[in-house]
This record gives C-alpha cells, sequence and structure tokens, in this order.
C-alpha cells in the first residue's frame, strides 16, 4: 500500500514538472497560420475609392478669344480663335474634347472643295459621336449668333432638321463662303493662319455631290491644342 502511495505521488509530481517546463517554453496551444482548420487571416483593410475632382470653376467671365492650333500629320498647321461670347455652349465643347485629346489621330472625312472640310468623327464615317449632343446655338434653334460662315469660319456640323441639338463632336471649316448656312448651324471660331493648309486639304478627292472621302487618303489630324490654360466650364451635354 505504502509502495502503491509512492507511486501515486512521484507520477503526479512529474506531470506538474512537464507542465512547468511546456509554460516555460511557451507552448501554449494556437492553430496553424495556414491549412486546414486554421483560422482564416484577417481580410485587409479596404482602401476607399477617391471620386474624381470635380471639374475648376472659372472665377470670372471666359475672354473674348481662345487660341487653339490644328496640326496635321503631314505637318500642315492651321492656327485659329474660338469666341465663346458668340457661340459658348459650342466653344466649351470643342475646349473640352481639344484638352481631352478626343481629336488627335481623327480625320477629315468630308470634303467638298469650295465649300468646306468636314473632320471630327470618331470612327470616321461622319455618323460618330461623343456620346452626347450640344444645344445648337443659331437662329433656327431661337439663338442669336452673329458670325457669318464664310472662308475661314469653324463651325459645328450636326444631322439635318429639326435635329437642331445634334452636334457633338463633328466640325468644319469653310473652305468658300456659304453663307446660305447662317442661321442653321452654330459657328464658333475663324482660322487665323493656314488657309493653305486648308487649301490643301480641300484639294483631296471626293465622290461628288456627298463629299464622301476614301478613308486611305483622309487627311489626318495630328491633333488639335487649346493655346491657352483659360479656365471655362465643361459643356452642357444632352442626350441623343
Amino acid at each position: 500500500m505504502i509502495h502503491l502511495l509512492k507511486k501515486l505521488i512521484c507520477l503526479a509530481l512529474c506531470s506538474l514538472l512537464c507542465f512547468a517546463a511546456l509554460v516555460a517554453c511557451g507552448g501554449e496551444i494556437t492553430q496553424h497560420s495556414g491549412g486546414a482548420g486554421s483560422a482564416p487571416a484577417p481580410a485587409a483593410p479596404e482602401t476607399p475609392s477617391t471620386p474624381p475632382p470635380d471639374p475648376p470653376q472659372p472665377t470670372a467671365p471666359p475672354p473674348e478669344t481662345i487660341p487653339g492650333t490644328l496640326t496635321m500629320e503631314d505637318g500642315g498647321v492651321i492656327t485659329f480663335e474660338l469666341y465663346p461670347n458668340i457661340a459658348p455652349q459650342s466653344v466649351f465643347n470643342f475646349v473640352y474634347l481639344a484638352r481631352d485629346g478626343f481629336y488627335d489621330g481623327l480625320k477629315f472625312h468630308r470634303i467638298m472643295s469650295g465649300f468646306m472640310i468636314q473632320g471630327g468623327c470618331p470612327d470616321g464615317s461622319g455618323g460618330g459621336n461623343p456620346g452626347y449632343g450640344i444645344f445648337g446655338e443659331f437662329a433656327a434653334n431661337g439663338f442669336e449668333n452673329n458670325l457669318n460662315h464664310e472662308r475661314g469660319v469653324l463651325s459645328m456640323a450636326r444631322q439635318g432638321n429639326p435635329a437642331f441639338n445634334s452636334a457633338g463632336s463633328q466640325f468644319f471649316i469653310c473652305h468658300g463662303d456659304p453663307t446660305f448656312l447662317n442661321g442653321e448651324y452654330a459657328a464658333f471660331g475663324r482660322v487665323t493662319s493656314g488657309l493653305d493648309v486648308v487649301d490643301r486639304i480641300a484639294e483631296t478627292p471626293s465622290q461628288q455631290g456627298s463629299g464622301a472621302v476614301d478613308p486611305a487618303i483622309m487627311p489626318v489630324i495630328r491633333s488639335i491644342t487649346i493655346d491657352s490654360d483659360v479656365v471655362i466650364p465643361w459643356p452642357d451635354k444632352l442626350d441623343r
């Protein structure tokens, strides 16, 4: 009996010594960091998305003229000035698209010598647009616009009547004096130098009547830049 008691006391002492050693070595029971049955790693904190900044708002009325440059792929340069006091939405839209690089690489797809050269269609077909329209700033649409269509004037192309608010990105430069367009289309600027480049573009062969140009020979616009850091509003975009 005494022998059995001594044996039990020895076993108890051994257990206490083993537990003490385990604690001293930091051997607490934990889950592995990986593998089946392990606790999932905590998700990384989400970074809140930052909304794009609002466009800068003008603090003063726009200037009477805004200068710009149209550079052709062949090196030809046309400089122009825009008139926000005459056709504000047309100018705001043109500046907005030019600063965004929208026109870079587009082509003059419709050319009628003695009439006009037309470009700004994103797919070169004459039916493309930037996904919205703008208000047509001309008399037939209830807007006073006293800039006549004459050689060198820039104006917005649009669909036929009564789609007065269908202009988007397509524009034309008058090669002749198509004054019959007055009151029907939104003139918004004028060429200040480079009419010889306009003349050269106007010599591009095109279909009689429609002015359509073979895509292989469409004159390419390298870039249109606005040569001013003036802050103006974005255009009022209309649903098409």
